[in-house]
């Protein structure tokens, strides 16, 4: 039964409270009676914007409480309000004037200009699904922005605000998804590793010779990803059947030529000729565009980094072999080589490195920039392949350096430099984008006796954890229903000799087996670092984390420990302890060693980027595991109460739809008020007396992890 619309009476008493007229003075007697001529499902959806953009901005609730009534009856729900949104985020990031100026100018609002009555995929809504299935396909990590068209430059994939090109959702949510799928593929299959600019310059038309490569190019990808993604192949050819004219004979040619298994970009550049002598183009409407420059200068500034990195990381891998095999080389011998040679996991890159024909396990970071090398030159460089040497080692750290975090705190929003991240806006449901500025900085050393002290103090229980965790890894797993095995699987058998009575054909898994269970886990722990971890409180988080430690290098599951504290969402700064390719030795012991307070507990940017570091790792299981004295909070900010926990519970949300397994291990008394809300009920422990955080902490862990 549809609700009686609200009286005027009604609707100007909240609007009283949500545009403070107290102090505005604005007239919203007028509007309560505009309103009052409205279906209730138009009020509630106006009354409900002004509420949420005055979370924002009360001018700018009220500039949208005064147009939208004339401009519902013109423009559909949906694109109404990704006007209001863009026109909040206008305000995040360039202040009210030019917010107001994009309210004033609805009319030229860029989503007007599509179909009022297409169902629209707007980028805010498609952008996390499309981001987890970028991760989920094999190459380069690329990230997901938003820009005015669909392109790539081989590190990011860039999509319009809206794709409203048919009149279904569904449809234009599968056409996005197409688009990324052939984004994605001109950084996998080559497309981006010639030099476009100067292939088009051969030609008397440049811009003529690039349209026809990009053509001939989405031929061949599209083939590729009839291989790699056929489901979505099929949706692809689908829509095209109902956006594209179909291909001229010529084209249909260029097509079965470039549709062979083995066809690289070098086959589209040996048809560019005849495919340049042909008048008509093809132009797919999923193809997006080529951005040359942005491609040759994404290259550029890719190459000396990452040939660097990599000579680093081998340099590392050799002194780790050579430590193992303490035997020295005769000098007559010539020092040893790597081989790199890539290979297809069920469609997935991977690479097989050897050292002296022995083979290695590249580490996720050495394989992740292997990857990346690859696909900028289809194989790996002989001279990348160099360890580096003791003063280029020094020298080419210079790469991945990051400014002094201290000494770029002037200016107004303090950018340069750092990583940016969105923010959930609770009142205004939806994200503040590019909101927390934040930067990495390495926890200061300090070489004292903190940790073997830890060790004494703790004596009984390292004991303890040891023999718990030596049997945790040493556990066996029984797999039940194997085809072969070391003895008979009683309730298989016992079900197969039921089908076999009713008729069915019988089961050949009827045999059970024990093997050793293999732990695929990565694990972060993130350390409050505020000010409120003072005293007792931080030397019980830094002795958590020594025993922590030991443990877990007993049991062999890849970690990392990390700290947070932020001032305000300009000044969000994440702490170093112990990155996953850190070895646990007197550095990063002498770094937990040097945690101090900080500052206040802005924690939604961290588990952001917790989760970011977390995905680009390969495991089966991964695990966030915060350690908190408090809910969060900030210095004269926003960021407390409501919103600092929506923040939080938003960004436990997003690091969930990724696979990541969140876990909260606090000190605060009153957490139970809060911390469902933000974890769910099974995914916390709350300690009563920090005393007992280094003695349950390594038994937390056990339990979160089997």
């Amino acid at each position: 039964m549809a609700l009686a619309p609200l009286t005027a009476g009604e609707m100007e008493a909240s609007l009283h409270v949500w545009l403070d007229t107290e102090f505005t003075y604005y007239k919203v007697d007028q509007l309560a009676l505009e309103l009052d001529r409205l279906a209730r499902d138009e009020q509630d959806f106006i009354l409900g914007w002004i509420r949420r953009i005055a979370s924002t901005h009360i001018t700018l609730a009220w500039q949208f409480g005064r147009r939208a009534p004339a401009l519902l009856p013109h423009m559909e729900l949906r694109l109404l309000e990704a006007w209001a949104l863009h026109t909040c985020d206008v305000f995040d990031r360039t202040g009210l004037q030019n917010a107001l100026r994009v309210m004033e100018q609805v009319d030229s609002f860029d989503v007007v200009q599509h179909k009022n009555d297409a169902a629209g995929a707007l980028f805010e809504e498609i952008s996390p699904v499309l981001g987890n299935f970028v991760c989920g396909l094999s190459g380069r990590r690329l990230r997901i922005e938003e820009g005015e068209a669909a392109w790539t430059d081989g590190e990011r994939i860039v999509l319009p605000p809206l794709i409203a090109a048919l009149p279904d959702q569904d449809d234009n949510f599968q056409l996005a998804k197409v688009m990324v799928a052939l984004l994605w593929a001109q950084t996998r299959f080559g497309t981006l590793r010639i030099d476009l600019v100067a292939v088009a310059a051969g030609y008397p038309d440049p811009e003529r010779a690039l349209d026809h490569l990009y053509a001939l190019e989405i031929l061949r990808l599209s083939a590729q990803i009839k291989r790699e993604l056929p489901g979505l192949h099929r949706a692809m050819q689908g829509l095209r059947s109902r956006l594209d004219a179909p291909l001229s004979p010529a084209w249909q040619a260029f097509e079965t030529r470039l549709a062979a298994s083995g066809a690289t970009v070098d086959d589209s550049l040996a048809l560019l000729d005849s495919a340049y002598a042909e008048t008509a183009c093809p132009q797919f409407l999923d193809q997006g565009c080529l951005r040359p420059d942005a491609i040759a200068a994404a290259r550029a500034a890719r190459l000396d980094k990452e040939k660097a990195r990599l000579r680093i990381k081998l340099a590392e891998l050799l002194a780790e072999q050579q430590a193992t095999q303490p035997e020295t080389r005769p000098a007559s011998e010539p020092p040893p080589e790597f081989e790199v040679a890539p290979r297809d996991e069920n469609g997935r890159l991977d690479f097989e490195i050897t050292l002296d024909d022995a083979p290695i396990a590249p580490p996720d970071g050495v394989r992740q920039l292997l990857t990346s090398i690859y696909l900028d030159f289809g194989e790996i460089p002989p001279d990348y392949l160099t360890p580096a040497g003791e003063g280029e080692y020094d020298a080419s750290r210079v790469f991945d350096q990051p400014e002094d975090p201290d000494a770029v705190w002037q200016g107004t929003y303090h950018e340069k430099g750092a990583e940016l991240y969105p923010e959930w806006d609770h009142g205004r449901q939806h994200y503040r984008k590019n909101w927390c500025v934040m930067r990495e900085k390495t926890v200061a050393p300090v070489y004292d006796n903190f940790h073997r002290e830890t060790l004494v103090k703790y004596a009984g229980v390292v004991k303890h954890l040891r023999k718990k965790f030596e049997a945790l890894r040493d556990e066996n797993r029984l797999d039940k229903r194997q085809t072969q095995g070391d003895e008979i699987d009683l309730d298989a058998l016992i079900e197969a000799l039921a089908d076999a009575r009713d008729g069915s054909e019988m089961s050949d898994r009827l045999f059970q087996r024990m093997h050793r269970a293999e732990r695929n886990i990565a694990v972060v722990f993130l350390v409050d670092m505020s000010g409120s971890t003072q005293g007792w409180i931080n030397e019980a988080e830094r002795e958590a984390l020594i025993l922590l430690c030991e443990a877990l290098e007993l049991l062999g599951d890849r970690y990392a420990i990390y700290g947070f504290s932020g001032t305000t969402r300009k000044r969000c700064e994440l702490f170093r302890i112990k990155t996953f390719d850190d070895r646990y030795d007197d550095e990063v012991k002498a770094r937990i060693s040097g945690i101090r307070p900080q500052e206040y507990t802005r924690m939604g940017f961290a588990l952001r980027h917790m989760s970011k570091l977390l995905n680009q790792v390969e495991a089966k299981t991964r695990v966030l595991i915060t350690l908190s004295d408090g809910r969060p909070d900030d210095y004269f900010d926003v960021y407390r109460g409501v919103y600092g926990v929506e923040d939080t519970r938003m960004a436990l949300l997003e690091a969930a739809r990724t696979g990541i397994h969140p876990f909260c291990i606090t000190l605060d008394r009153d957490a139970r008020d809060y911390l469902p809300h933000m974890y769910g009920a099974a995914r916390y422990v709350i300690l009563d007396d920090v005393r007992q955080l280094p003695v349950k902490v390594t038994d937390i862990y056990r339990r979160i992890t089997t």
